[in-house]
C-alpha cells in the first residue's frame, strides 16, 4: 500500500508539472500578440458585458501586461514544472528528499486552501483540502516509516 500512495503522489505531482508547462507555453505563445484585442474577444466570447466590472478588470489587466512580465511569469512557471517533475521522479524512486519535499510543498499549500474553504465553501474546495492533507499524512508516514527502518537496521548492526 505504501508504495502504491507513494506512486500515486508522484503521478499527480508530475501531472501538475506538465500542467504547469503546458500553461507557460501557452503564455510564451502570447509574447507579441495584443492581449487587449484577445482579452476583448474572448471577454465576448463568453457572451459577458466588457463593460461590466470583472470583465473591464480583466481587460485592463491584460492591457497592461507587457511581453517581459509575460515572459517572466513563463520562466516562473516553467521553474515550478520542474521542481515537480523532479519531485515526481524522486517519488516514484522512493527518495528521502522528494517525500520530504512532497510534505512540504503539500504543508505550504494547507493553510491556503484552508481560508478558501472558509471564504467560499464547497465541495471542490474541501475535496483540494482533503487530498492535499492526505498527501501531506502520507509522505509523513514514509518518512517516519523509512526512519524506523533506519534505526532499526542501526539498532541490529551493533
Amino acid at each position: 500500500m505504501r508504495h502504491d500512495g507513494i506512486r500515486a503522489i508522484a503521478f499527480v505531482e508530475g501531472l501538475k508539472g506538465f500542467v504547469t508547462l503546458c500553461a507557460a507555453s501557452g503564455l510564451l505563445l502570447l509574447v507579441h500578440e495584443d492581449l487587449n484585442r484577445l482579452a476583448v474577444a474572448l471577454v465576448e466570447h463568453a457572451h459577458l458585458n466588457p463593460a461590466a466590472k470583472y470583465p473591464r478588470v480583466f481587460i485592463e489587466a491584460a492591457t497592461h501586461l507587457q511581453d517581459s512580465r509575460l515572459v517572466l511569469v513563463a520562466a516562473g512557471a516553467a521553474a515550478y514544472s520542474m521542481l515537480r517533475f523532479i519531485e515526481s521522479y524522486g517519488l516514484f524512486r522512493e527518495r528521502a528528499w522528494a517525500e520530504a519535499l512532497a510534505a512540504a510543498s503539500g504543508t505550504i499549500y494547507v493553510p491556503f486552501e484552508v481560508v478558501e474553504l472558509v471564504r467560499h465553501p464547497g465541495w471542490l474546495s474541501a475535496a483540494l483540502l482533503a487530498v492535499n492533507l492526505a498527501i501531506v499524512v502520507v509522505m509523513v508516514r514514509a518518512l517516519l516509516q523509512r526512519r524506523r527502518s533506519k534505526d532499526a537496521r542501526d539498532g541490529n548492526a551493533e
